[in-house]
């Protein structure tokens, strides 16, 4: 610690404990711990507030209220937050970890159909000290309440918004059914990156996801430049008559894995596929419709189909050109979607088959919300 941060107010709760020991020891350690994550937050910025230097590395945003349970008692804390630079107090990132575990293992309780005294030896180890069956059980409905305010809580401005969904195995009326999983994924005014939201249902059909998107627009979603998805008719179908006036960019991944369909033979699918990419990664439009000229000529022959269908979805993948060359990269592809997928896939295979429906949706809207608190935490995934 720097001796000269040590402001009046870490002095007053030092002396607080040496003259008052633990009879104000609650509110000193609460004064304490503030006013040192605030110190901590001014290093990380490399500036006071308010403070105009070249050195600043980013921005003070507020405060967040926060619990932290200790050996002495419930601190109520005021978390320091800021904008543009990653932060999050070192004081707390082990009790953060720790938290995030517990709320994790209750959500695999529900997924497993665990009972909550067999979970208690788990979230005792976690939590350190000793948890009743009935502190599970709320802690349950404490998470329950928590997911569901993540998946309903309102939006707002929305630059680009990307559009996908994996499937996962549900018990469903006495069957095991793959569910789809629809998620929204959304870049803000700032460039941060937000999970807009999370929805299971039984199918990708345009009713599914026109619903889906209805929810998103209750919530706020507005000023949307371009969306960027799959070919899914279902999908499709619902954004041209939910957001009719908006460009869509077809996903260049998709696009070369529906290429790769209608080459006749196998040995050249990965080559198709490859070639389809560099034809979207000019620098020019015009130079991407030599290049798909260019491949039509080489193809014709061995693959008429391909290049038929070629001309025929060609100009879906070209919508990004009209955007910031700058976010090209980002808003031509859903990849933006698949850390999301990946850390599900992986949390999933755990699993392997839900009971039902909100099991499923639960465990996906935790891992959801953790990503997401991740995203916006951290750097701009667009900057202007």
């Amino acid at each position: 610690m720097d001796l000269n941060k040590i402001t009046p107010m870490i002095v007053e709760s030092l002396e607080d404990l040496s003259k008052n020991g633990l009879v104000n020891l609650i509110p000193a350690l609460e004064r304490l711990m503030n006013e040192l994550m605030k110190i901590e937050r001014e290093q990380v910025l490399q500036a006071a507030p308010y403070e105009r230097t070249e050195r600043r590395e980013g921005y003070a945003n507020g405060f967040k209220n926060k619990h932290l349970k200790t050996r002495f008692g419930q601190l109520q804390l005021d978390v320091p937050k800021t904008r543009g630079v990653p932060f999050y107090p070192s004081c707390l990132e082990k009790g953060d970890v720790t938290e995030k575990a517990l709320k994790n293992a209750l959500a695999e309780m529900y997924v497993q159909g665990v009972s909550t005294r067999r979970v208690k030896k788990i979230t005792e180890e976690l939590c350190g000290t000793e948890v009743s069956s009935s502190q599970v059980s709320r802690m349950a409905k404490i998470l329950d309440e928590e997911l569901e305010g993540f998946r309903n809580r309102d939006l707002g401005k929305i630059r680009y918004l990307y559009l996908d969904a994996d499937y996962q195995k549900v018990r469903h009326n006495g069957h095991v059914i793959k569910m789809a999983c629809l998620k929204a994924v959304g870049v803000n005014e700032e460039g941060y990156r937000e999970v807009l939201g999370i929805s299971c249902n039984l199918s990708e059909a345009e009713v599914h996801w026109r619903k889906f998107l209805e929810g998103l627009t209750t919530r706020g979603l507005h000023g949307v430049e371009l969306v960027i998805s799959d070919d899914h008719a279902g999908l499709r179908g619902a954004l041209q008559s939910h957001f009719t006036s908006v460009p869509w960019q077809r996903c260049l991944f998709h696009l070369a894995q529906n290429a790769q369909s209608y080459v006749p033979q196998v040995k050249y699918r990965e080559e198709v596929g490859r070639e389809i990419r560099e034809i979207y990664q000019a620098a020019k439009l015009g130079e991407a419709e030599n290049r798909k000229k260019e491949f039509i000529k080489e193809w014709e022959e061995k693959a008429p189909e391909l290049c038929e269908w070629l001309e025929e979805n060609f100009i879906e993948g070209l919508t990004f050109f009209n955007y910031p060359k700058a976010h090209w990269k980002k808003i031509r592809t859903v990849n933006v979607v698949e850390r999301l997928n990946q850390e599900v896939k992986r949390r999933t295979r755990v699993a392997r088959l839900f009971p039902n429906e909100e099991s499923c949706e639960r465990l996906v809207t935790a891992i959801a919300k953790n990503i997401h608190e991740d995203w916006m935490s951290g750097k701009r995934y667009i900057a202007d």
